[in-house]
């Protein structure tokens, strides 16, 4: 058993798996801390994280490029709190599901590209993927939209376009040297910033209790082992396979939703949710044929 988690394909299963229970995480913490808040709590534990490893590689947190974290950071920490919101007002695998869509929205992005290069060819498989994508989309929020949760639906496909967004930037801080502990430093100091901006909008911070700061403390430690193990599963295998166990995220939380939560799904979500998983898969398999192949890994952030 411990041979097979040390694979790529292990590491990139167990990744899922820590990500899907930080959602269960988030929801269950959600009932004591406003989105806002969770954010702030978790830069306080990714940042005492991250210089923890820049301490133990010899590295250093200093940067040339602080305008780059300046932009991924803000539209990753935008992401991170109407991905929050979404988990707290929808059943869990419906938040995490309108999240993965960042790779269709990377495809439209793509499409969008070729259009405003005007004569550059459009492969019409991409523009496919992005209807397969939108259609599994439609499919997932039609019961949240019918339980009046159509802010939280919104919320969670903002969050998607968003992350596609932070995605750009991470490729680009990579292409820029910048080493993955020094982007999540960064991105970690901006969520405590955004966080503290927040908070007095939503009640200002809450009282503690055992179980919240131990949900608090979950949170951050499952998102950073998740990130660790995604990270060296990408490193070390091939992404389109890795890229596709990725998605076993959306059939945990779907799995914790039901057991923990009591979800309610219906055959037209999961139908949704199957599309989304398909078109997502097509993207990543269109775009490692366009990009460099050192541009198709994922950033270390969900």
């Amino acid at each position: 058993m411990r041979a097979v988690l040390r694979t790529p394909a292990g590491l990139m299963v167990l990744s899922s798996l820590l990500f899907a229970l930080m959602g269960a995480c988030v929801k269950l913490a959600s009932a004591r801390y406003a989105a806002g808040e969770i954010v702030l709590y978790r830069g306080v534990v990714g940042i005492v994280a991250m210089y923890s490893v820049a301490r133990l590689r010899g590295g250093t947190l200093r940067t040339a490029v602080p305008a780059m974290h300046f932009w991924r950071s803000l539209t990753g920490v935008i992401a991170l709190v109407l991905w929050f919101f979404a988990i707290a007002n929808l059943p869990l695998a419906t938040a995490v599901t309108l999240n993965y869509m960042s790779s269709v929205w990377m495809a439209l992005f793509l499409v969008g590209g070729a259009i405003a290069l005007g004569g550059a060819r459009i492969d019409p498989r991409l523009i496919l993927t992005v209807l397969v994508g939108f259609t599994g989309v439609a499919c997932v929020l039609q019961p949240a939209i019918a339980r009046d949760q159509i802010w939280g639906g919104l919320a969670g496909l903002l969050s998607g376009v968003l992350a596609a967004t932070a995605y750009l930037q991470v490729t680009a801080l990579g292409r820029s040297g910048e080493p993955d502990y020094r982007i999540v430093f960064y991105f970690s100091l901006g969520s405590i910033v955004a966080g503290a901006a927040t908070t007095p909008l939503t009640g200002g911070l809450h009282g503690h209790s055992a179980p919240g700061l131990a949900l608090l403390l979950a949170v951050g430690l499952l998102a950073t082992a998740a990130q660790i193990l995604m990270t060296r599963a990408y490193a070390s295998g091939p992404t389109l396979v890795i890229a596709s166990l990725q998605y076993l995220g959306i059939a945990w939380s779907f799995i914790l939703g039901v057991a923990f939560f009591d979800d309610p799904f219906t055959a037209l979500a999961l139908l949704g949710m199957g599309l989304i998983v398909a078109a997502g898969i097509a993207a990543t398999r269109l775009r490692q044929s366009v990009e460099p192949a050192h541009a198709a890994k994922p950033s270390v952030e969900p």
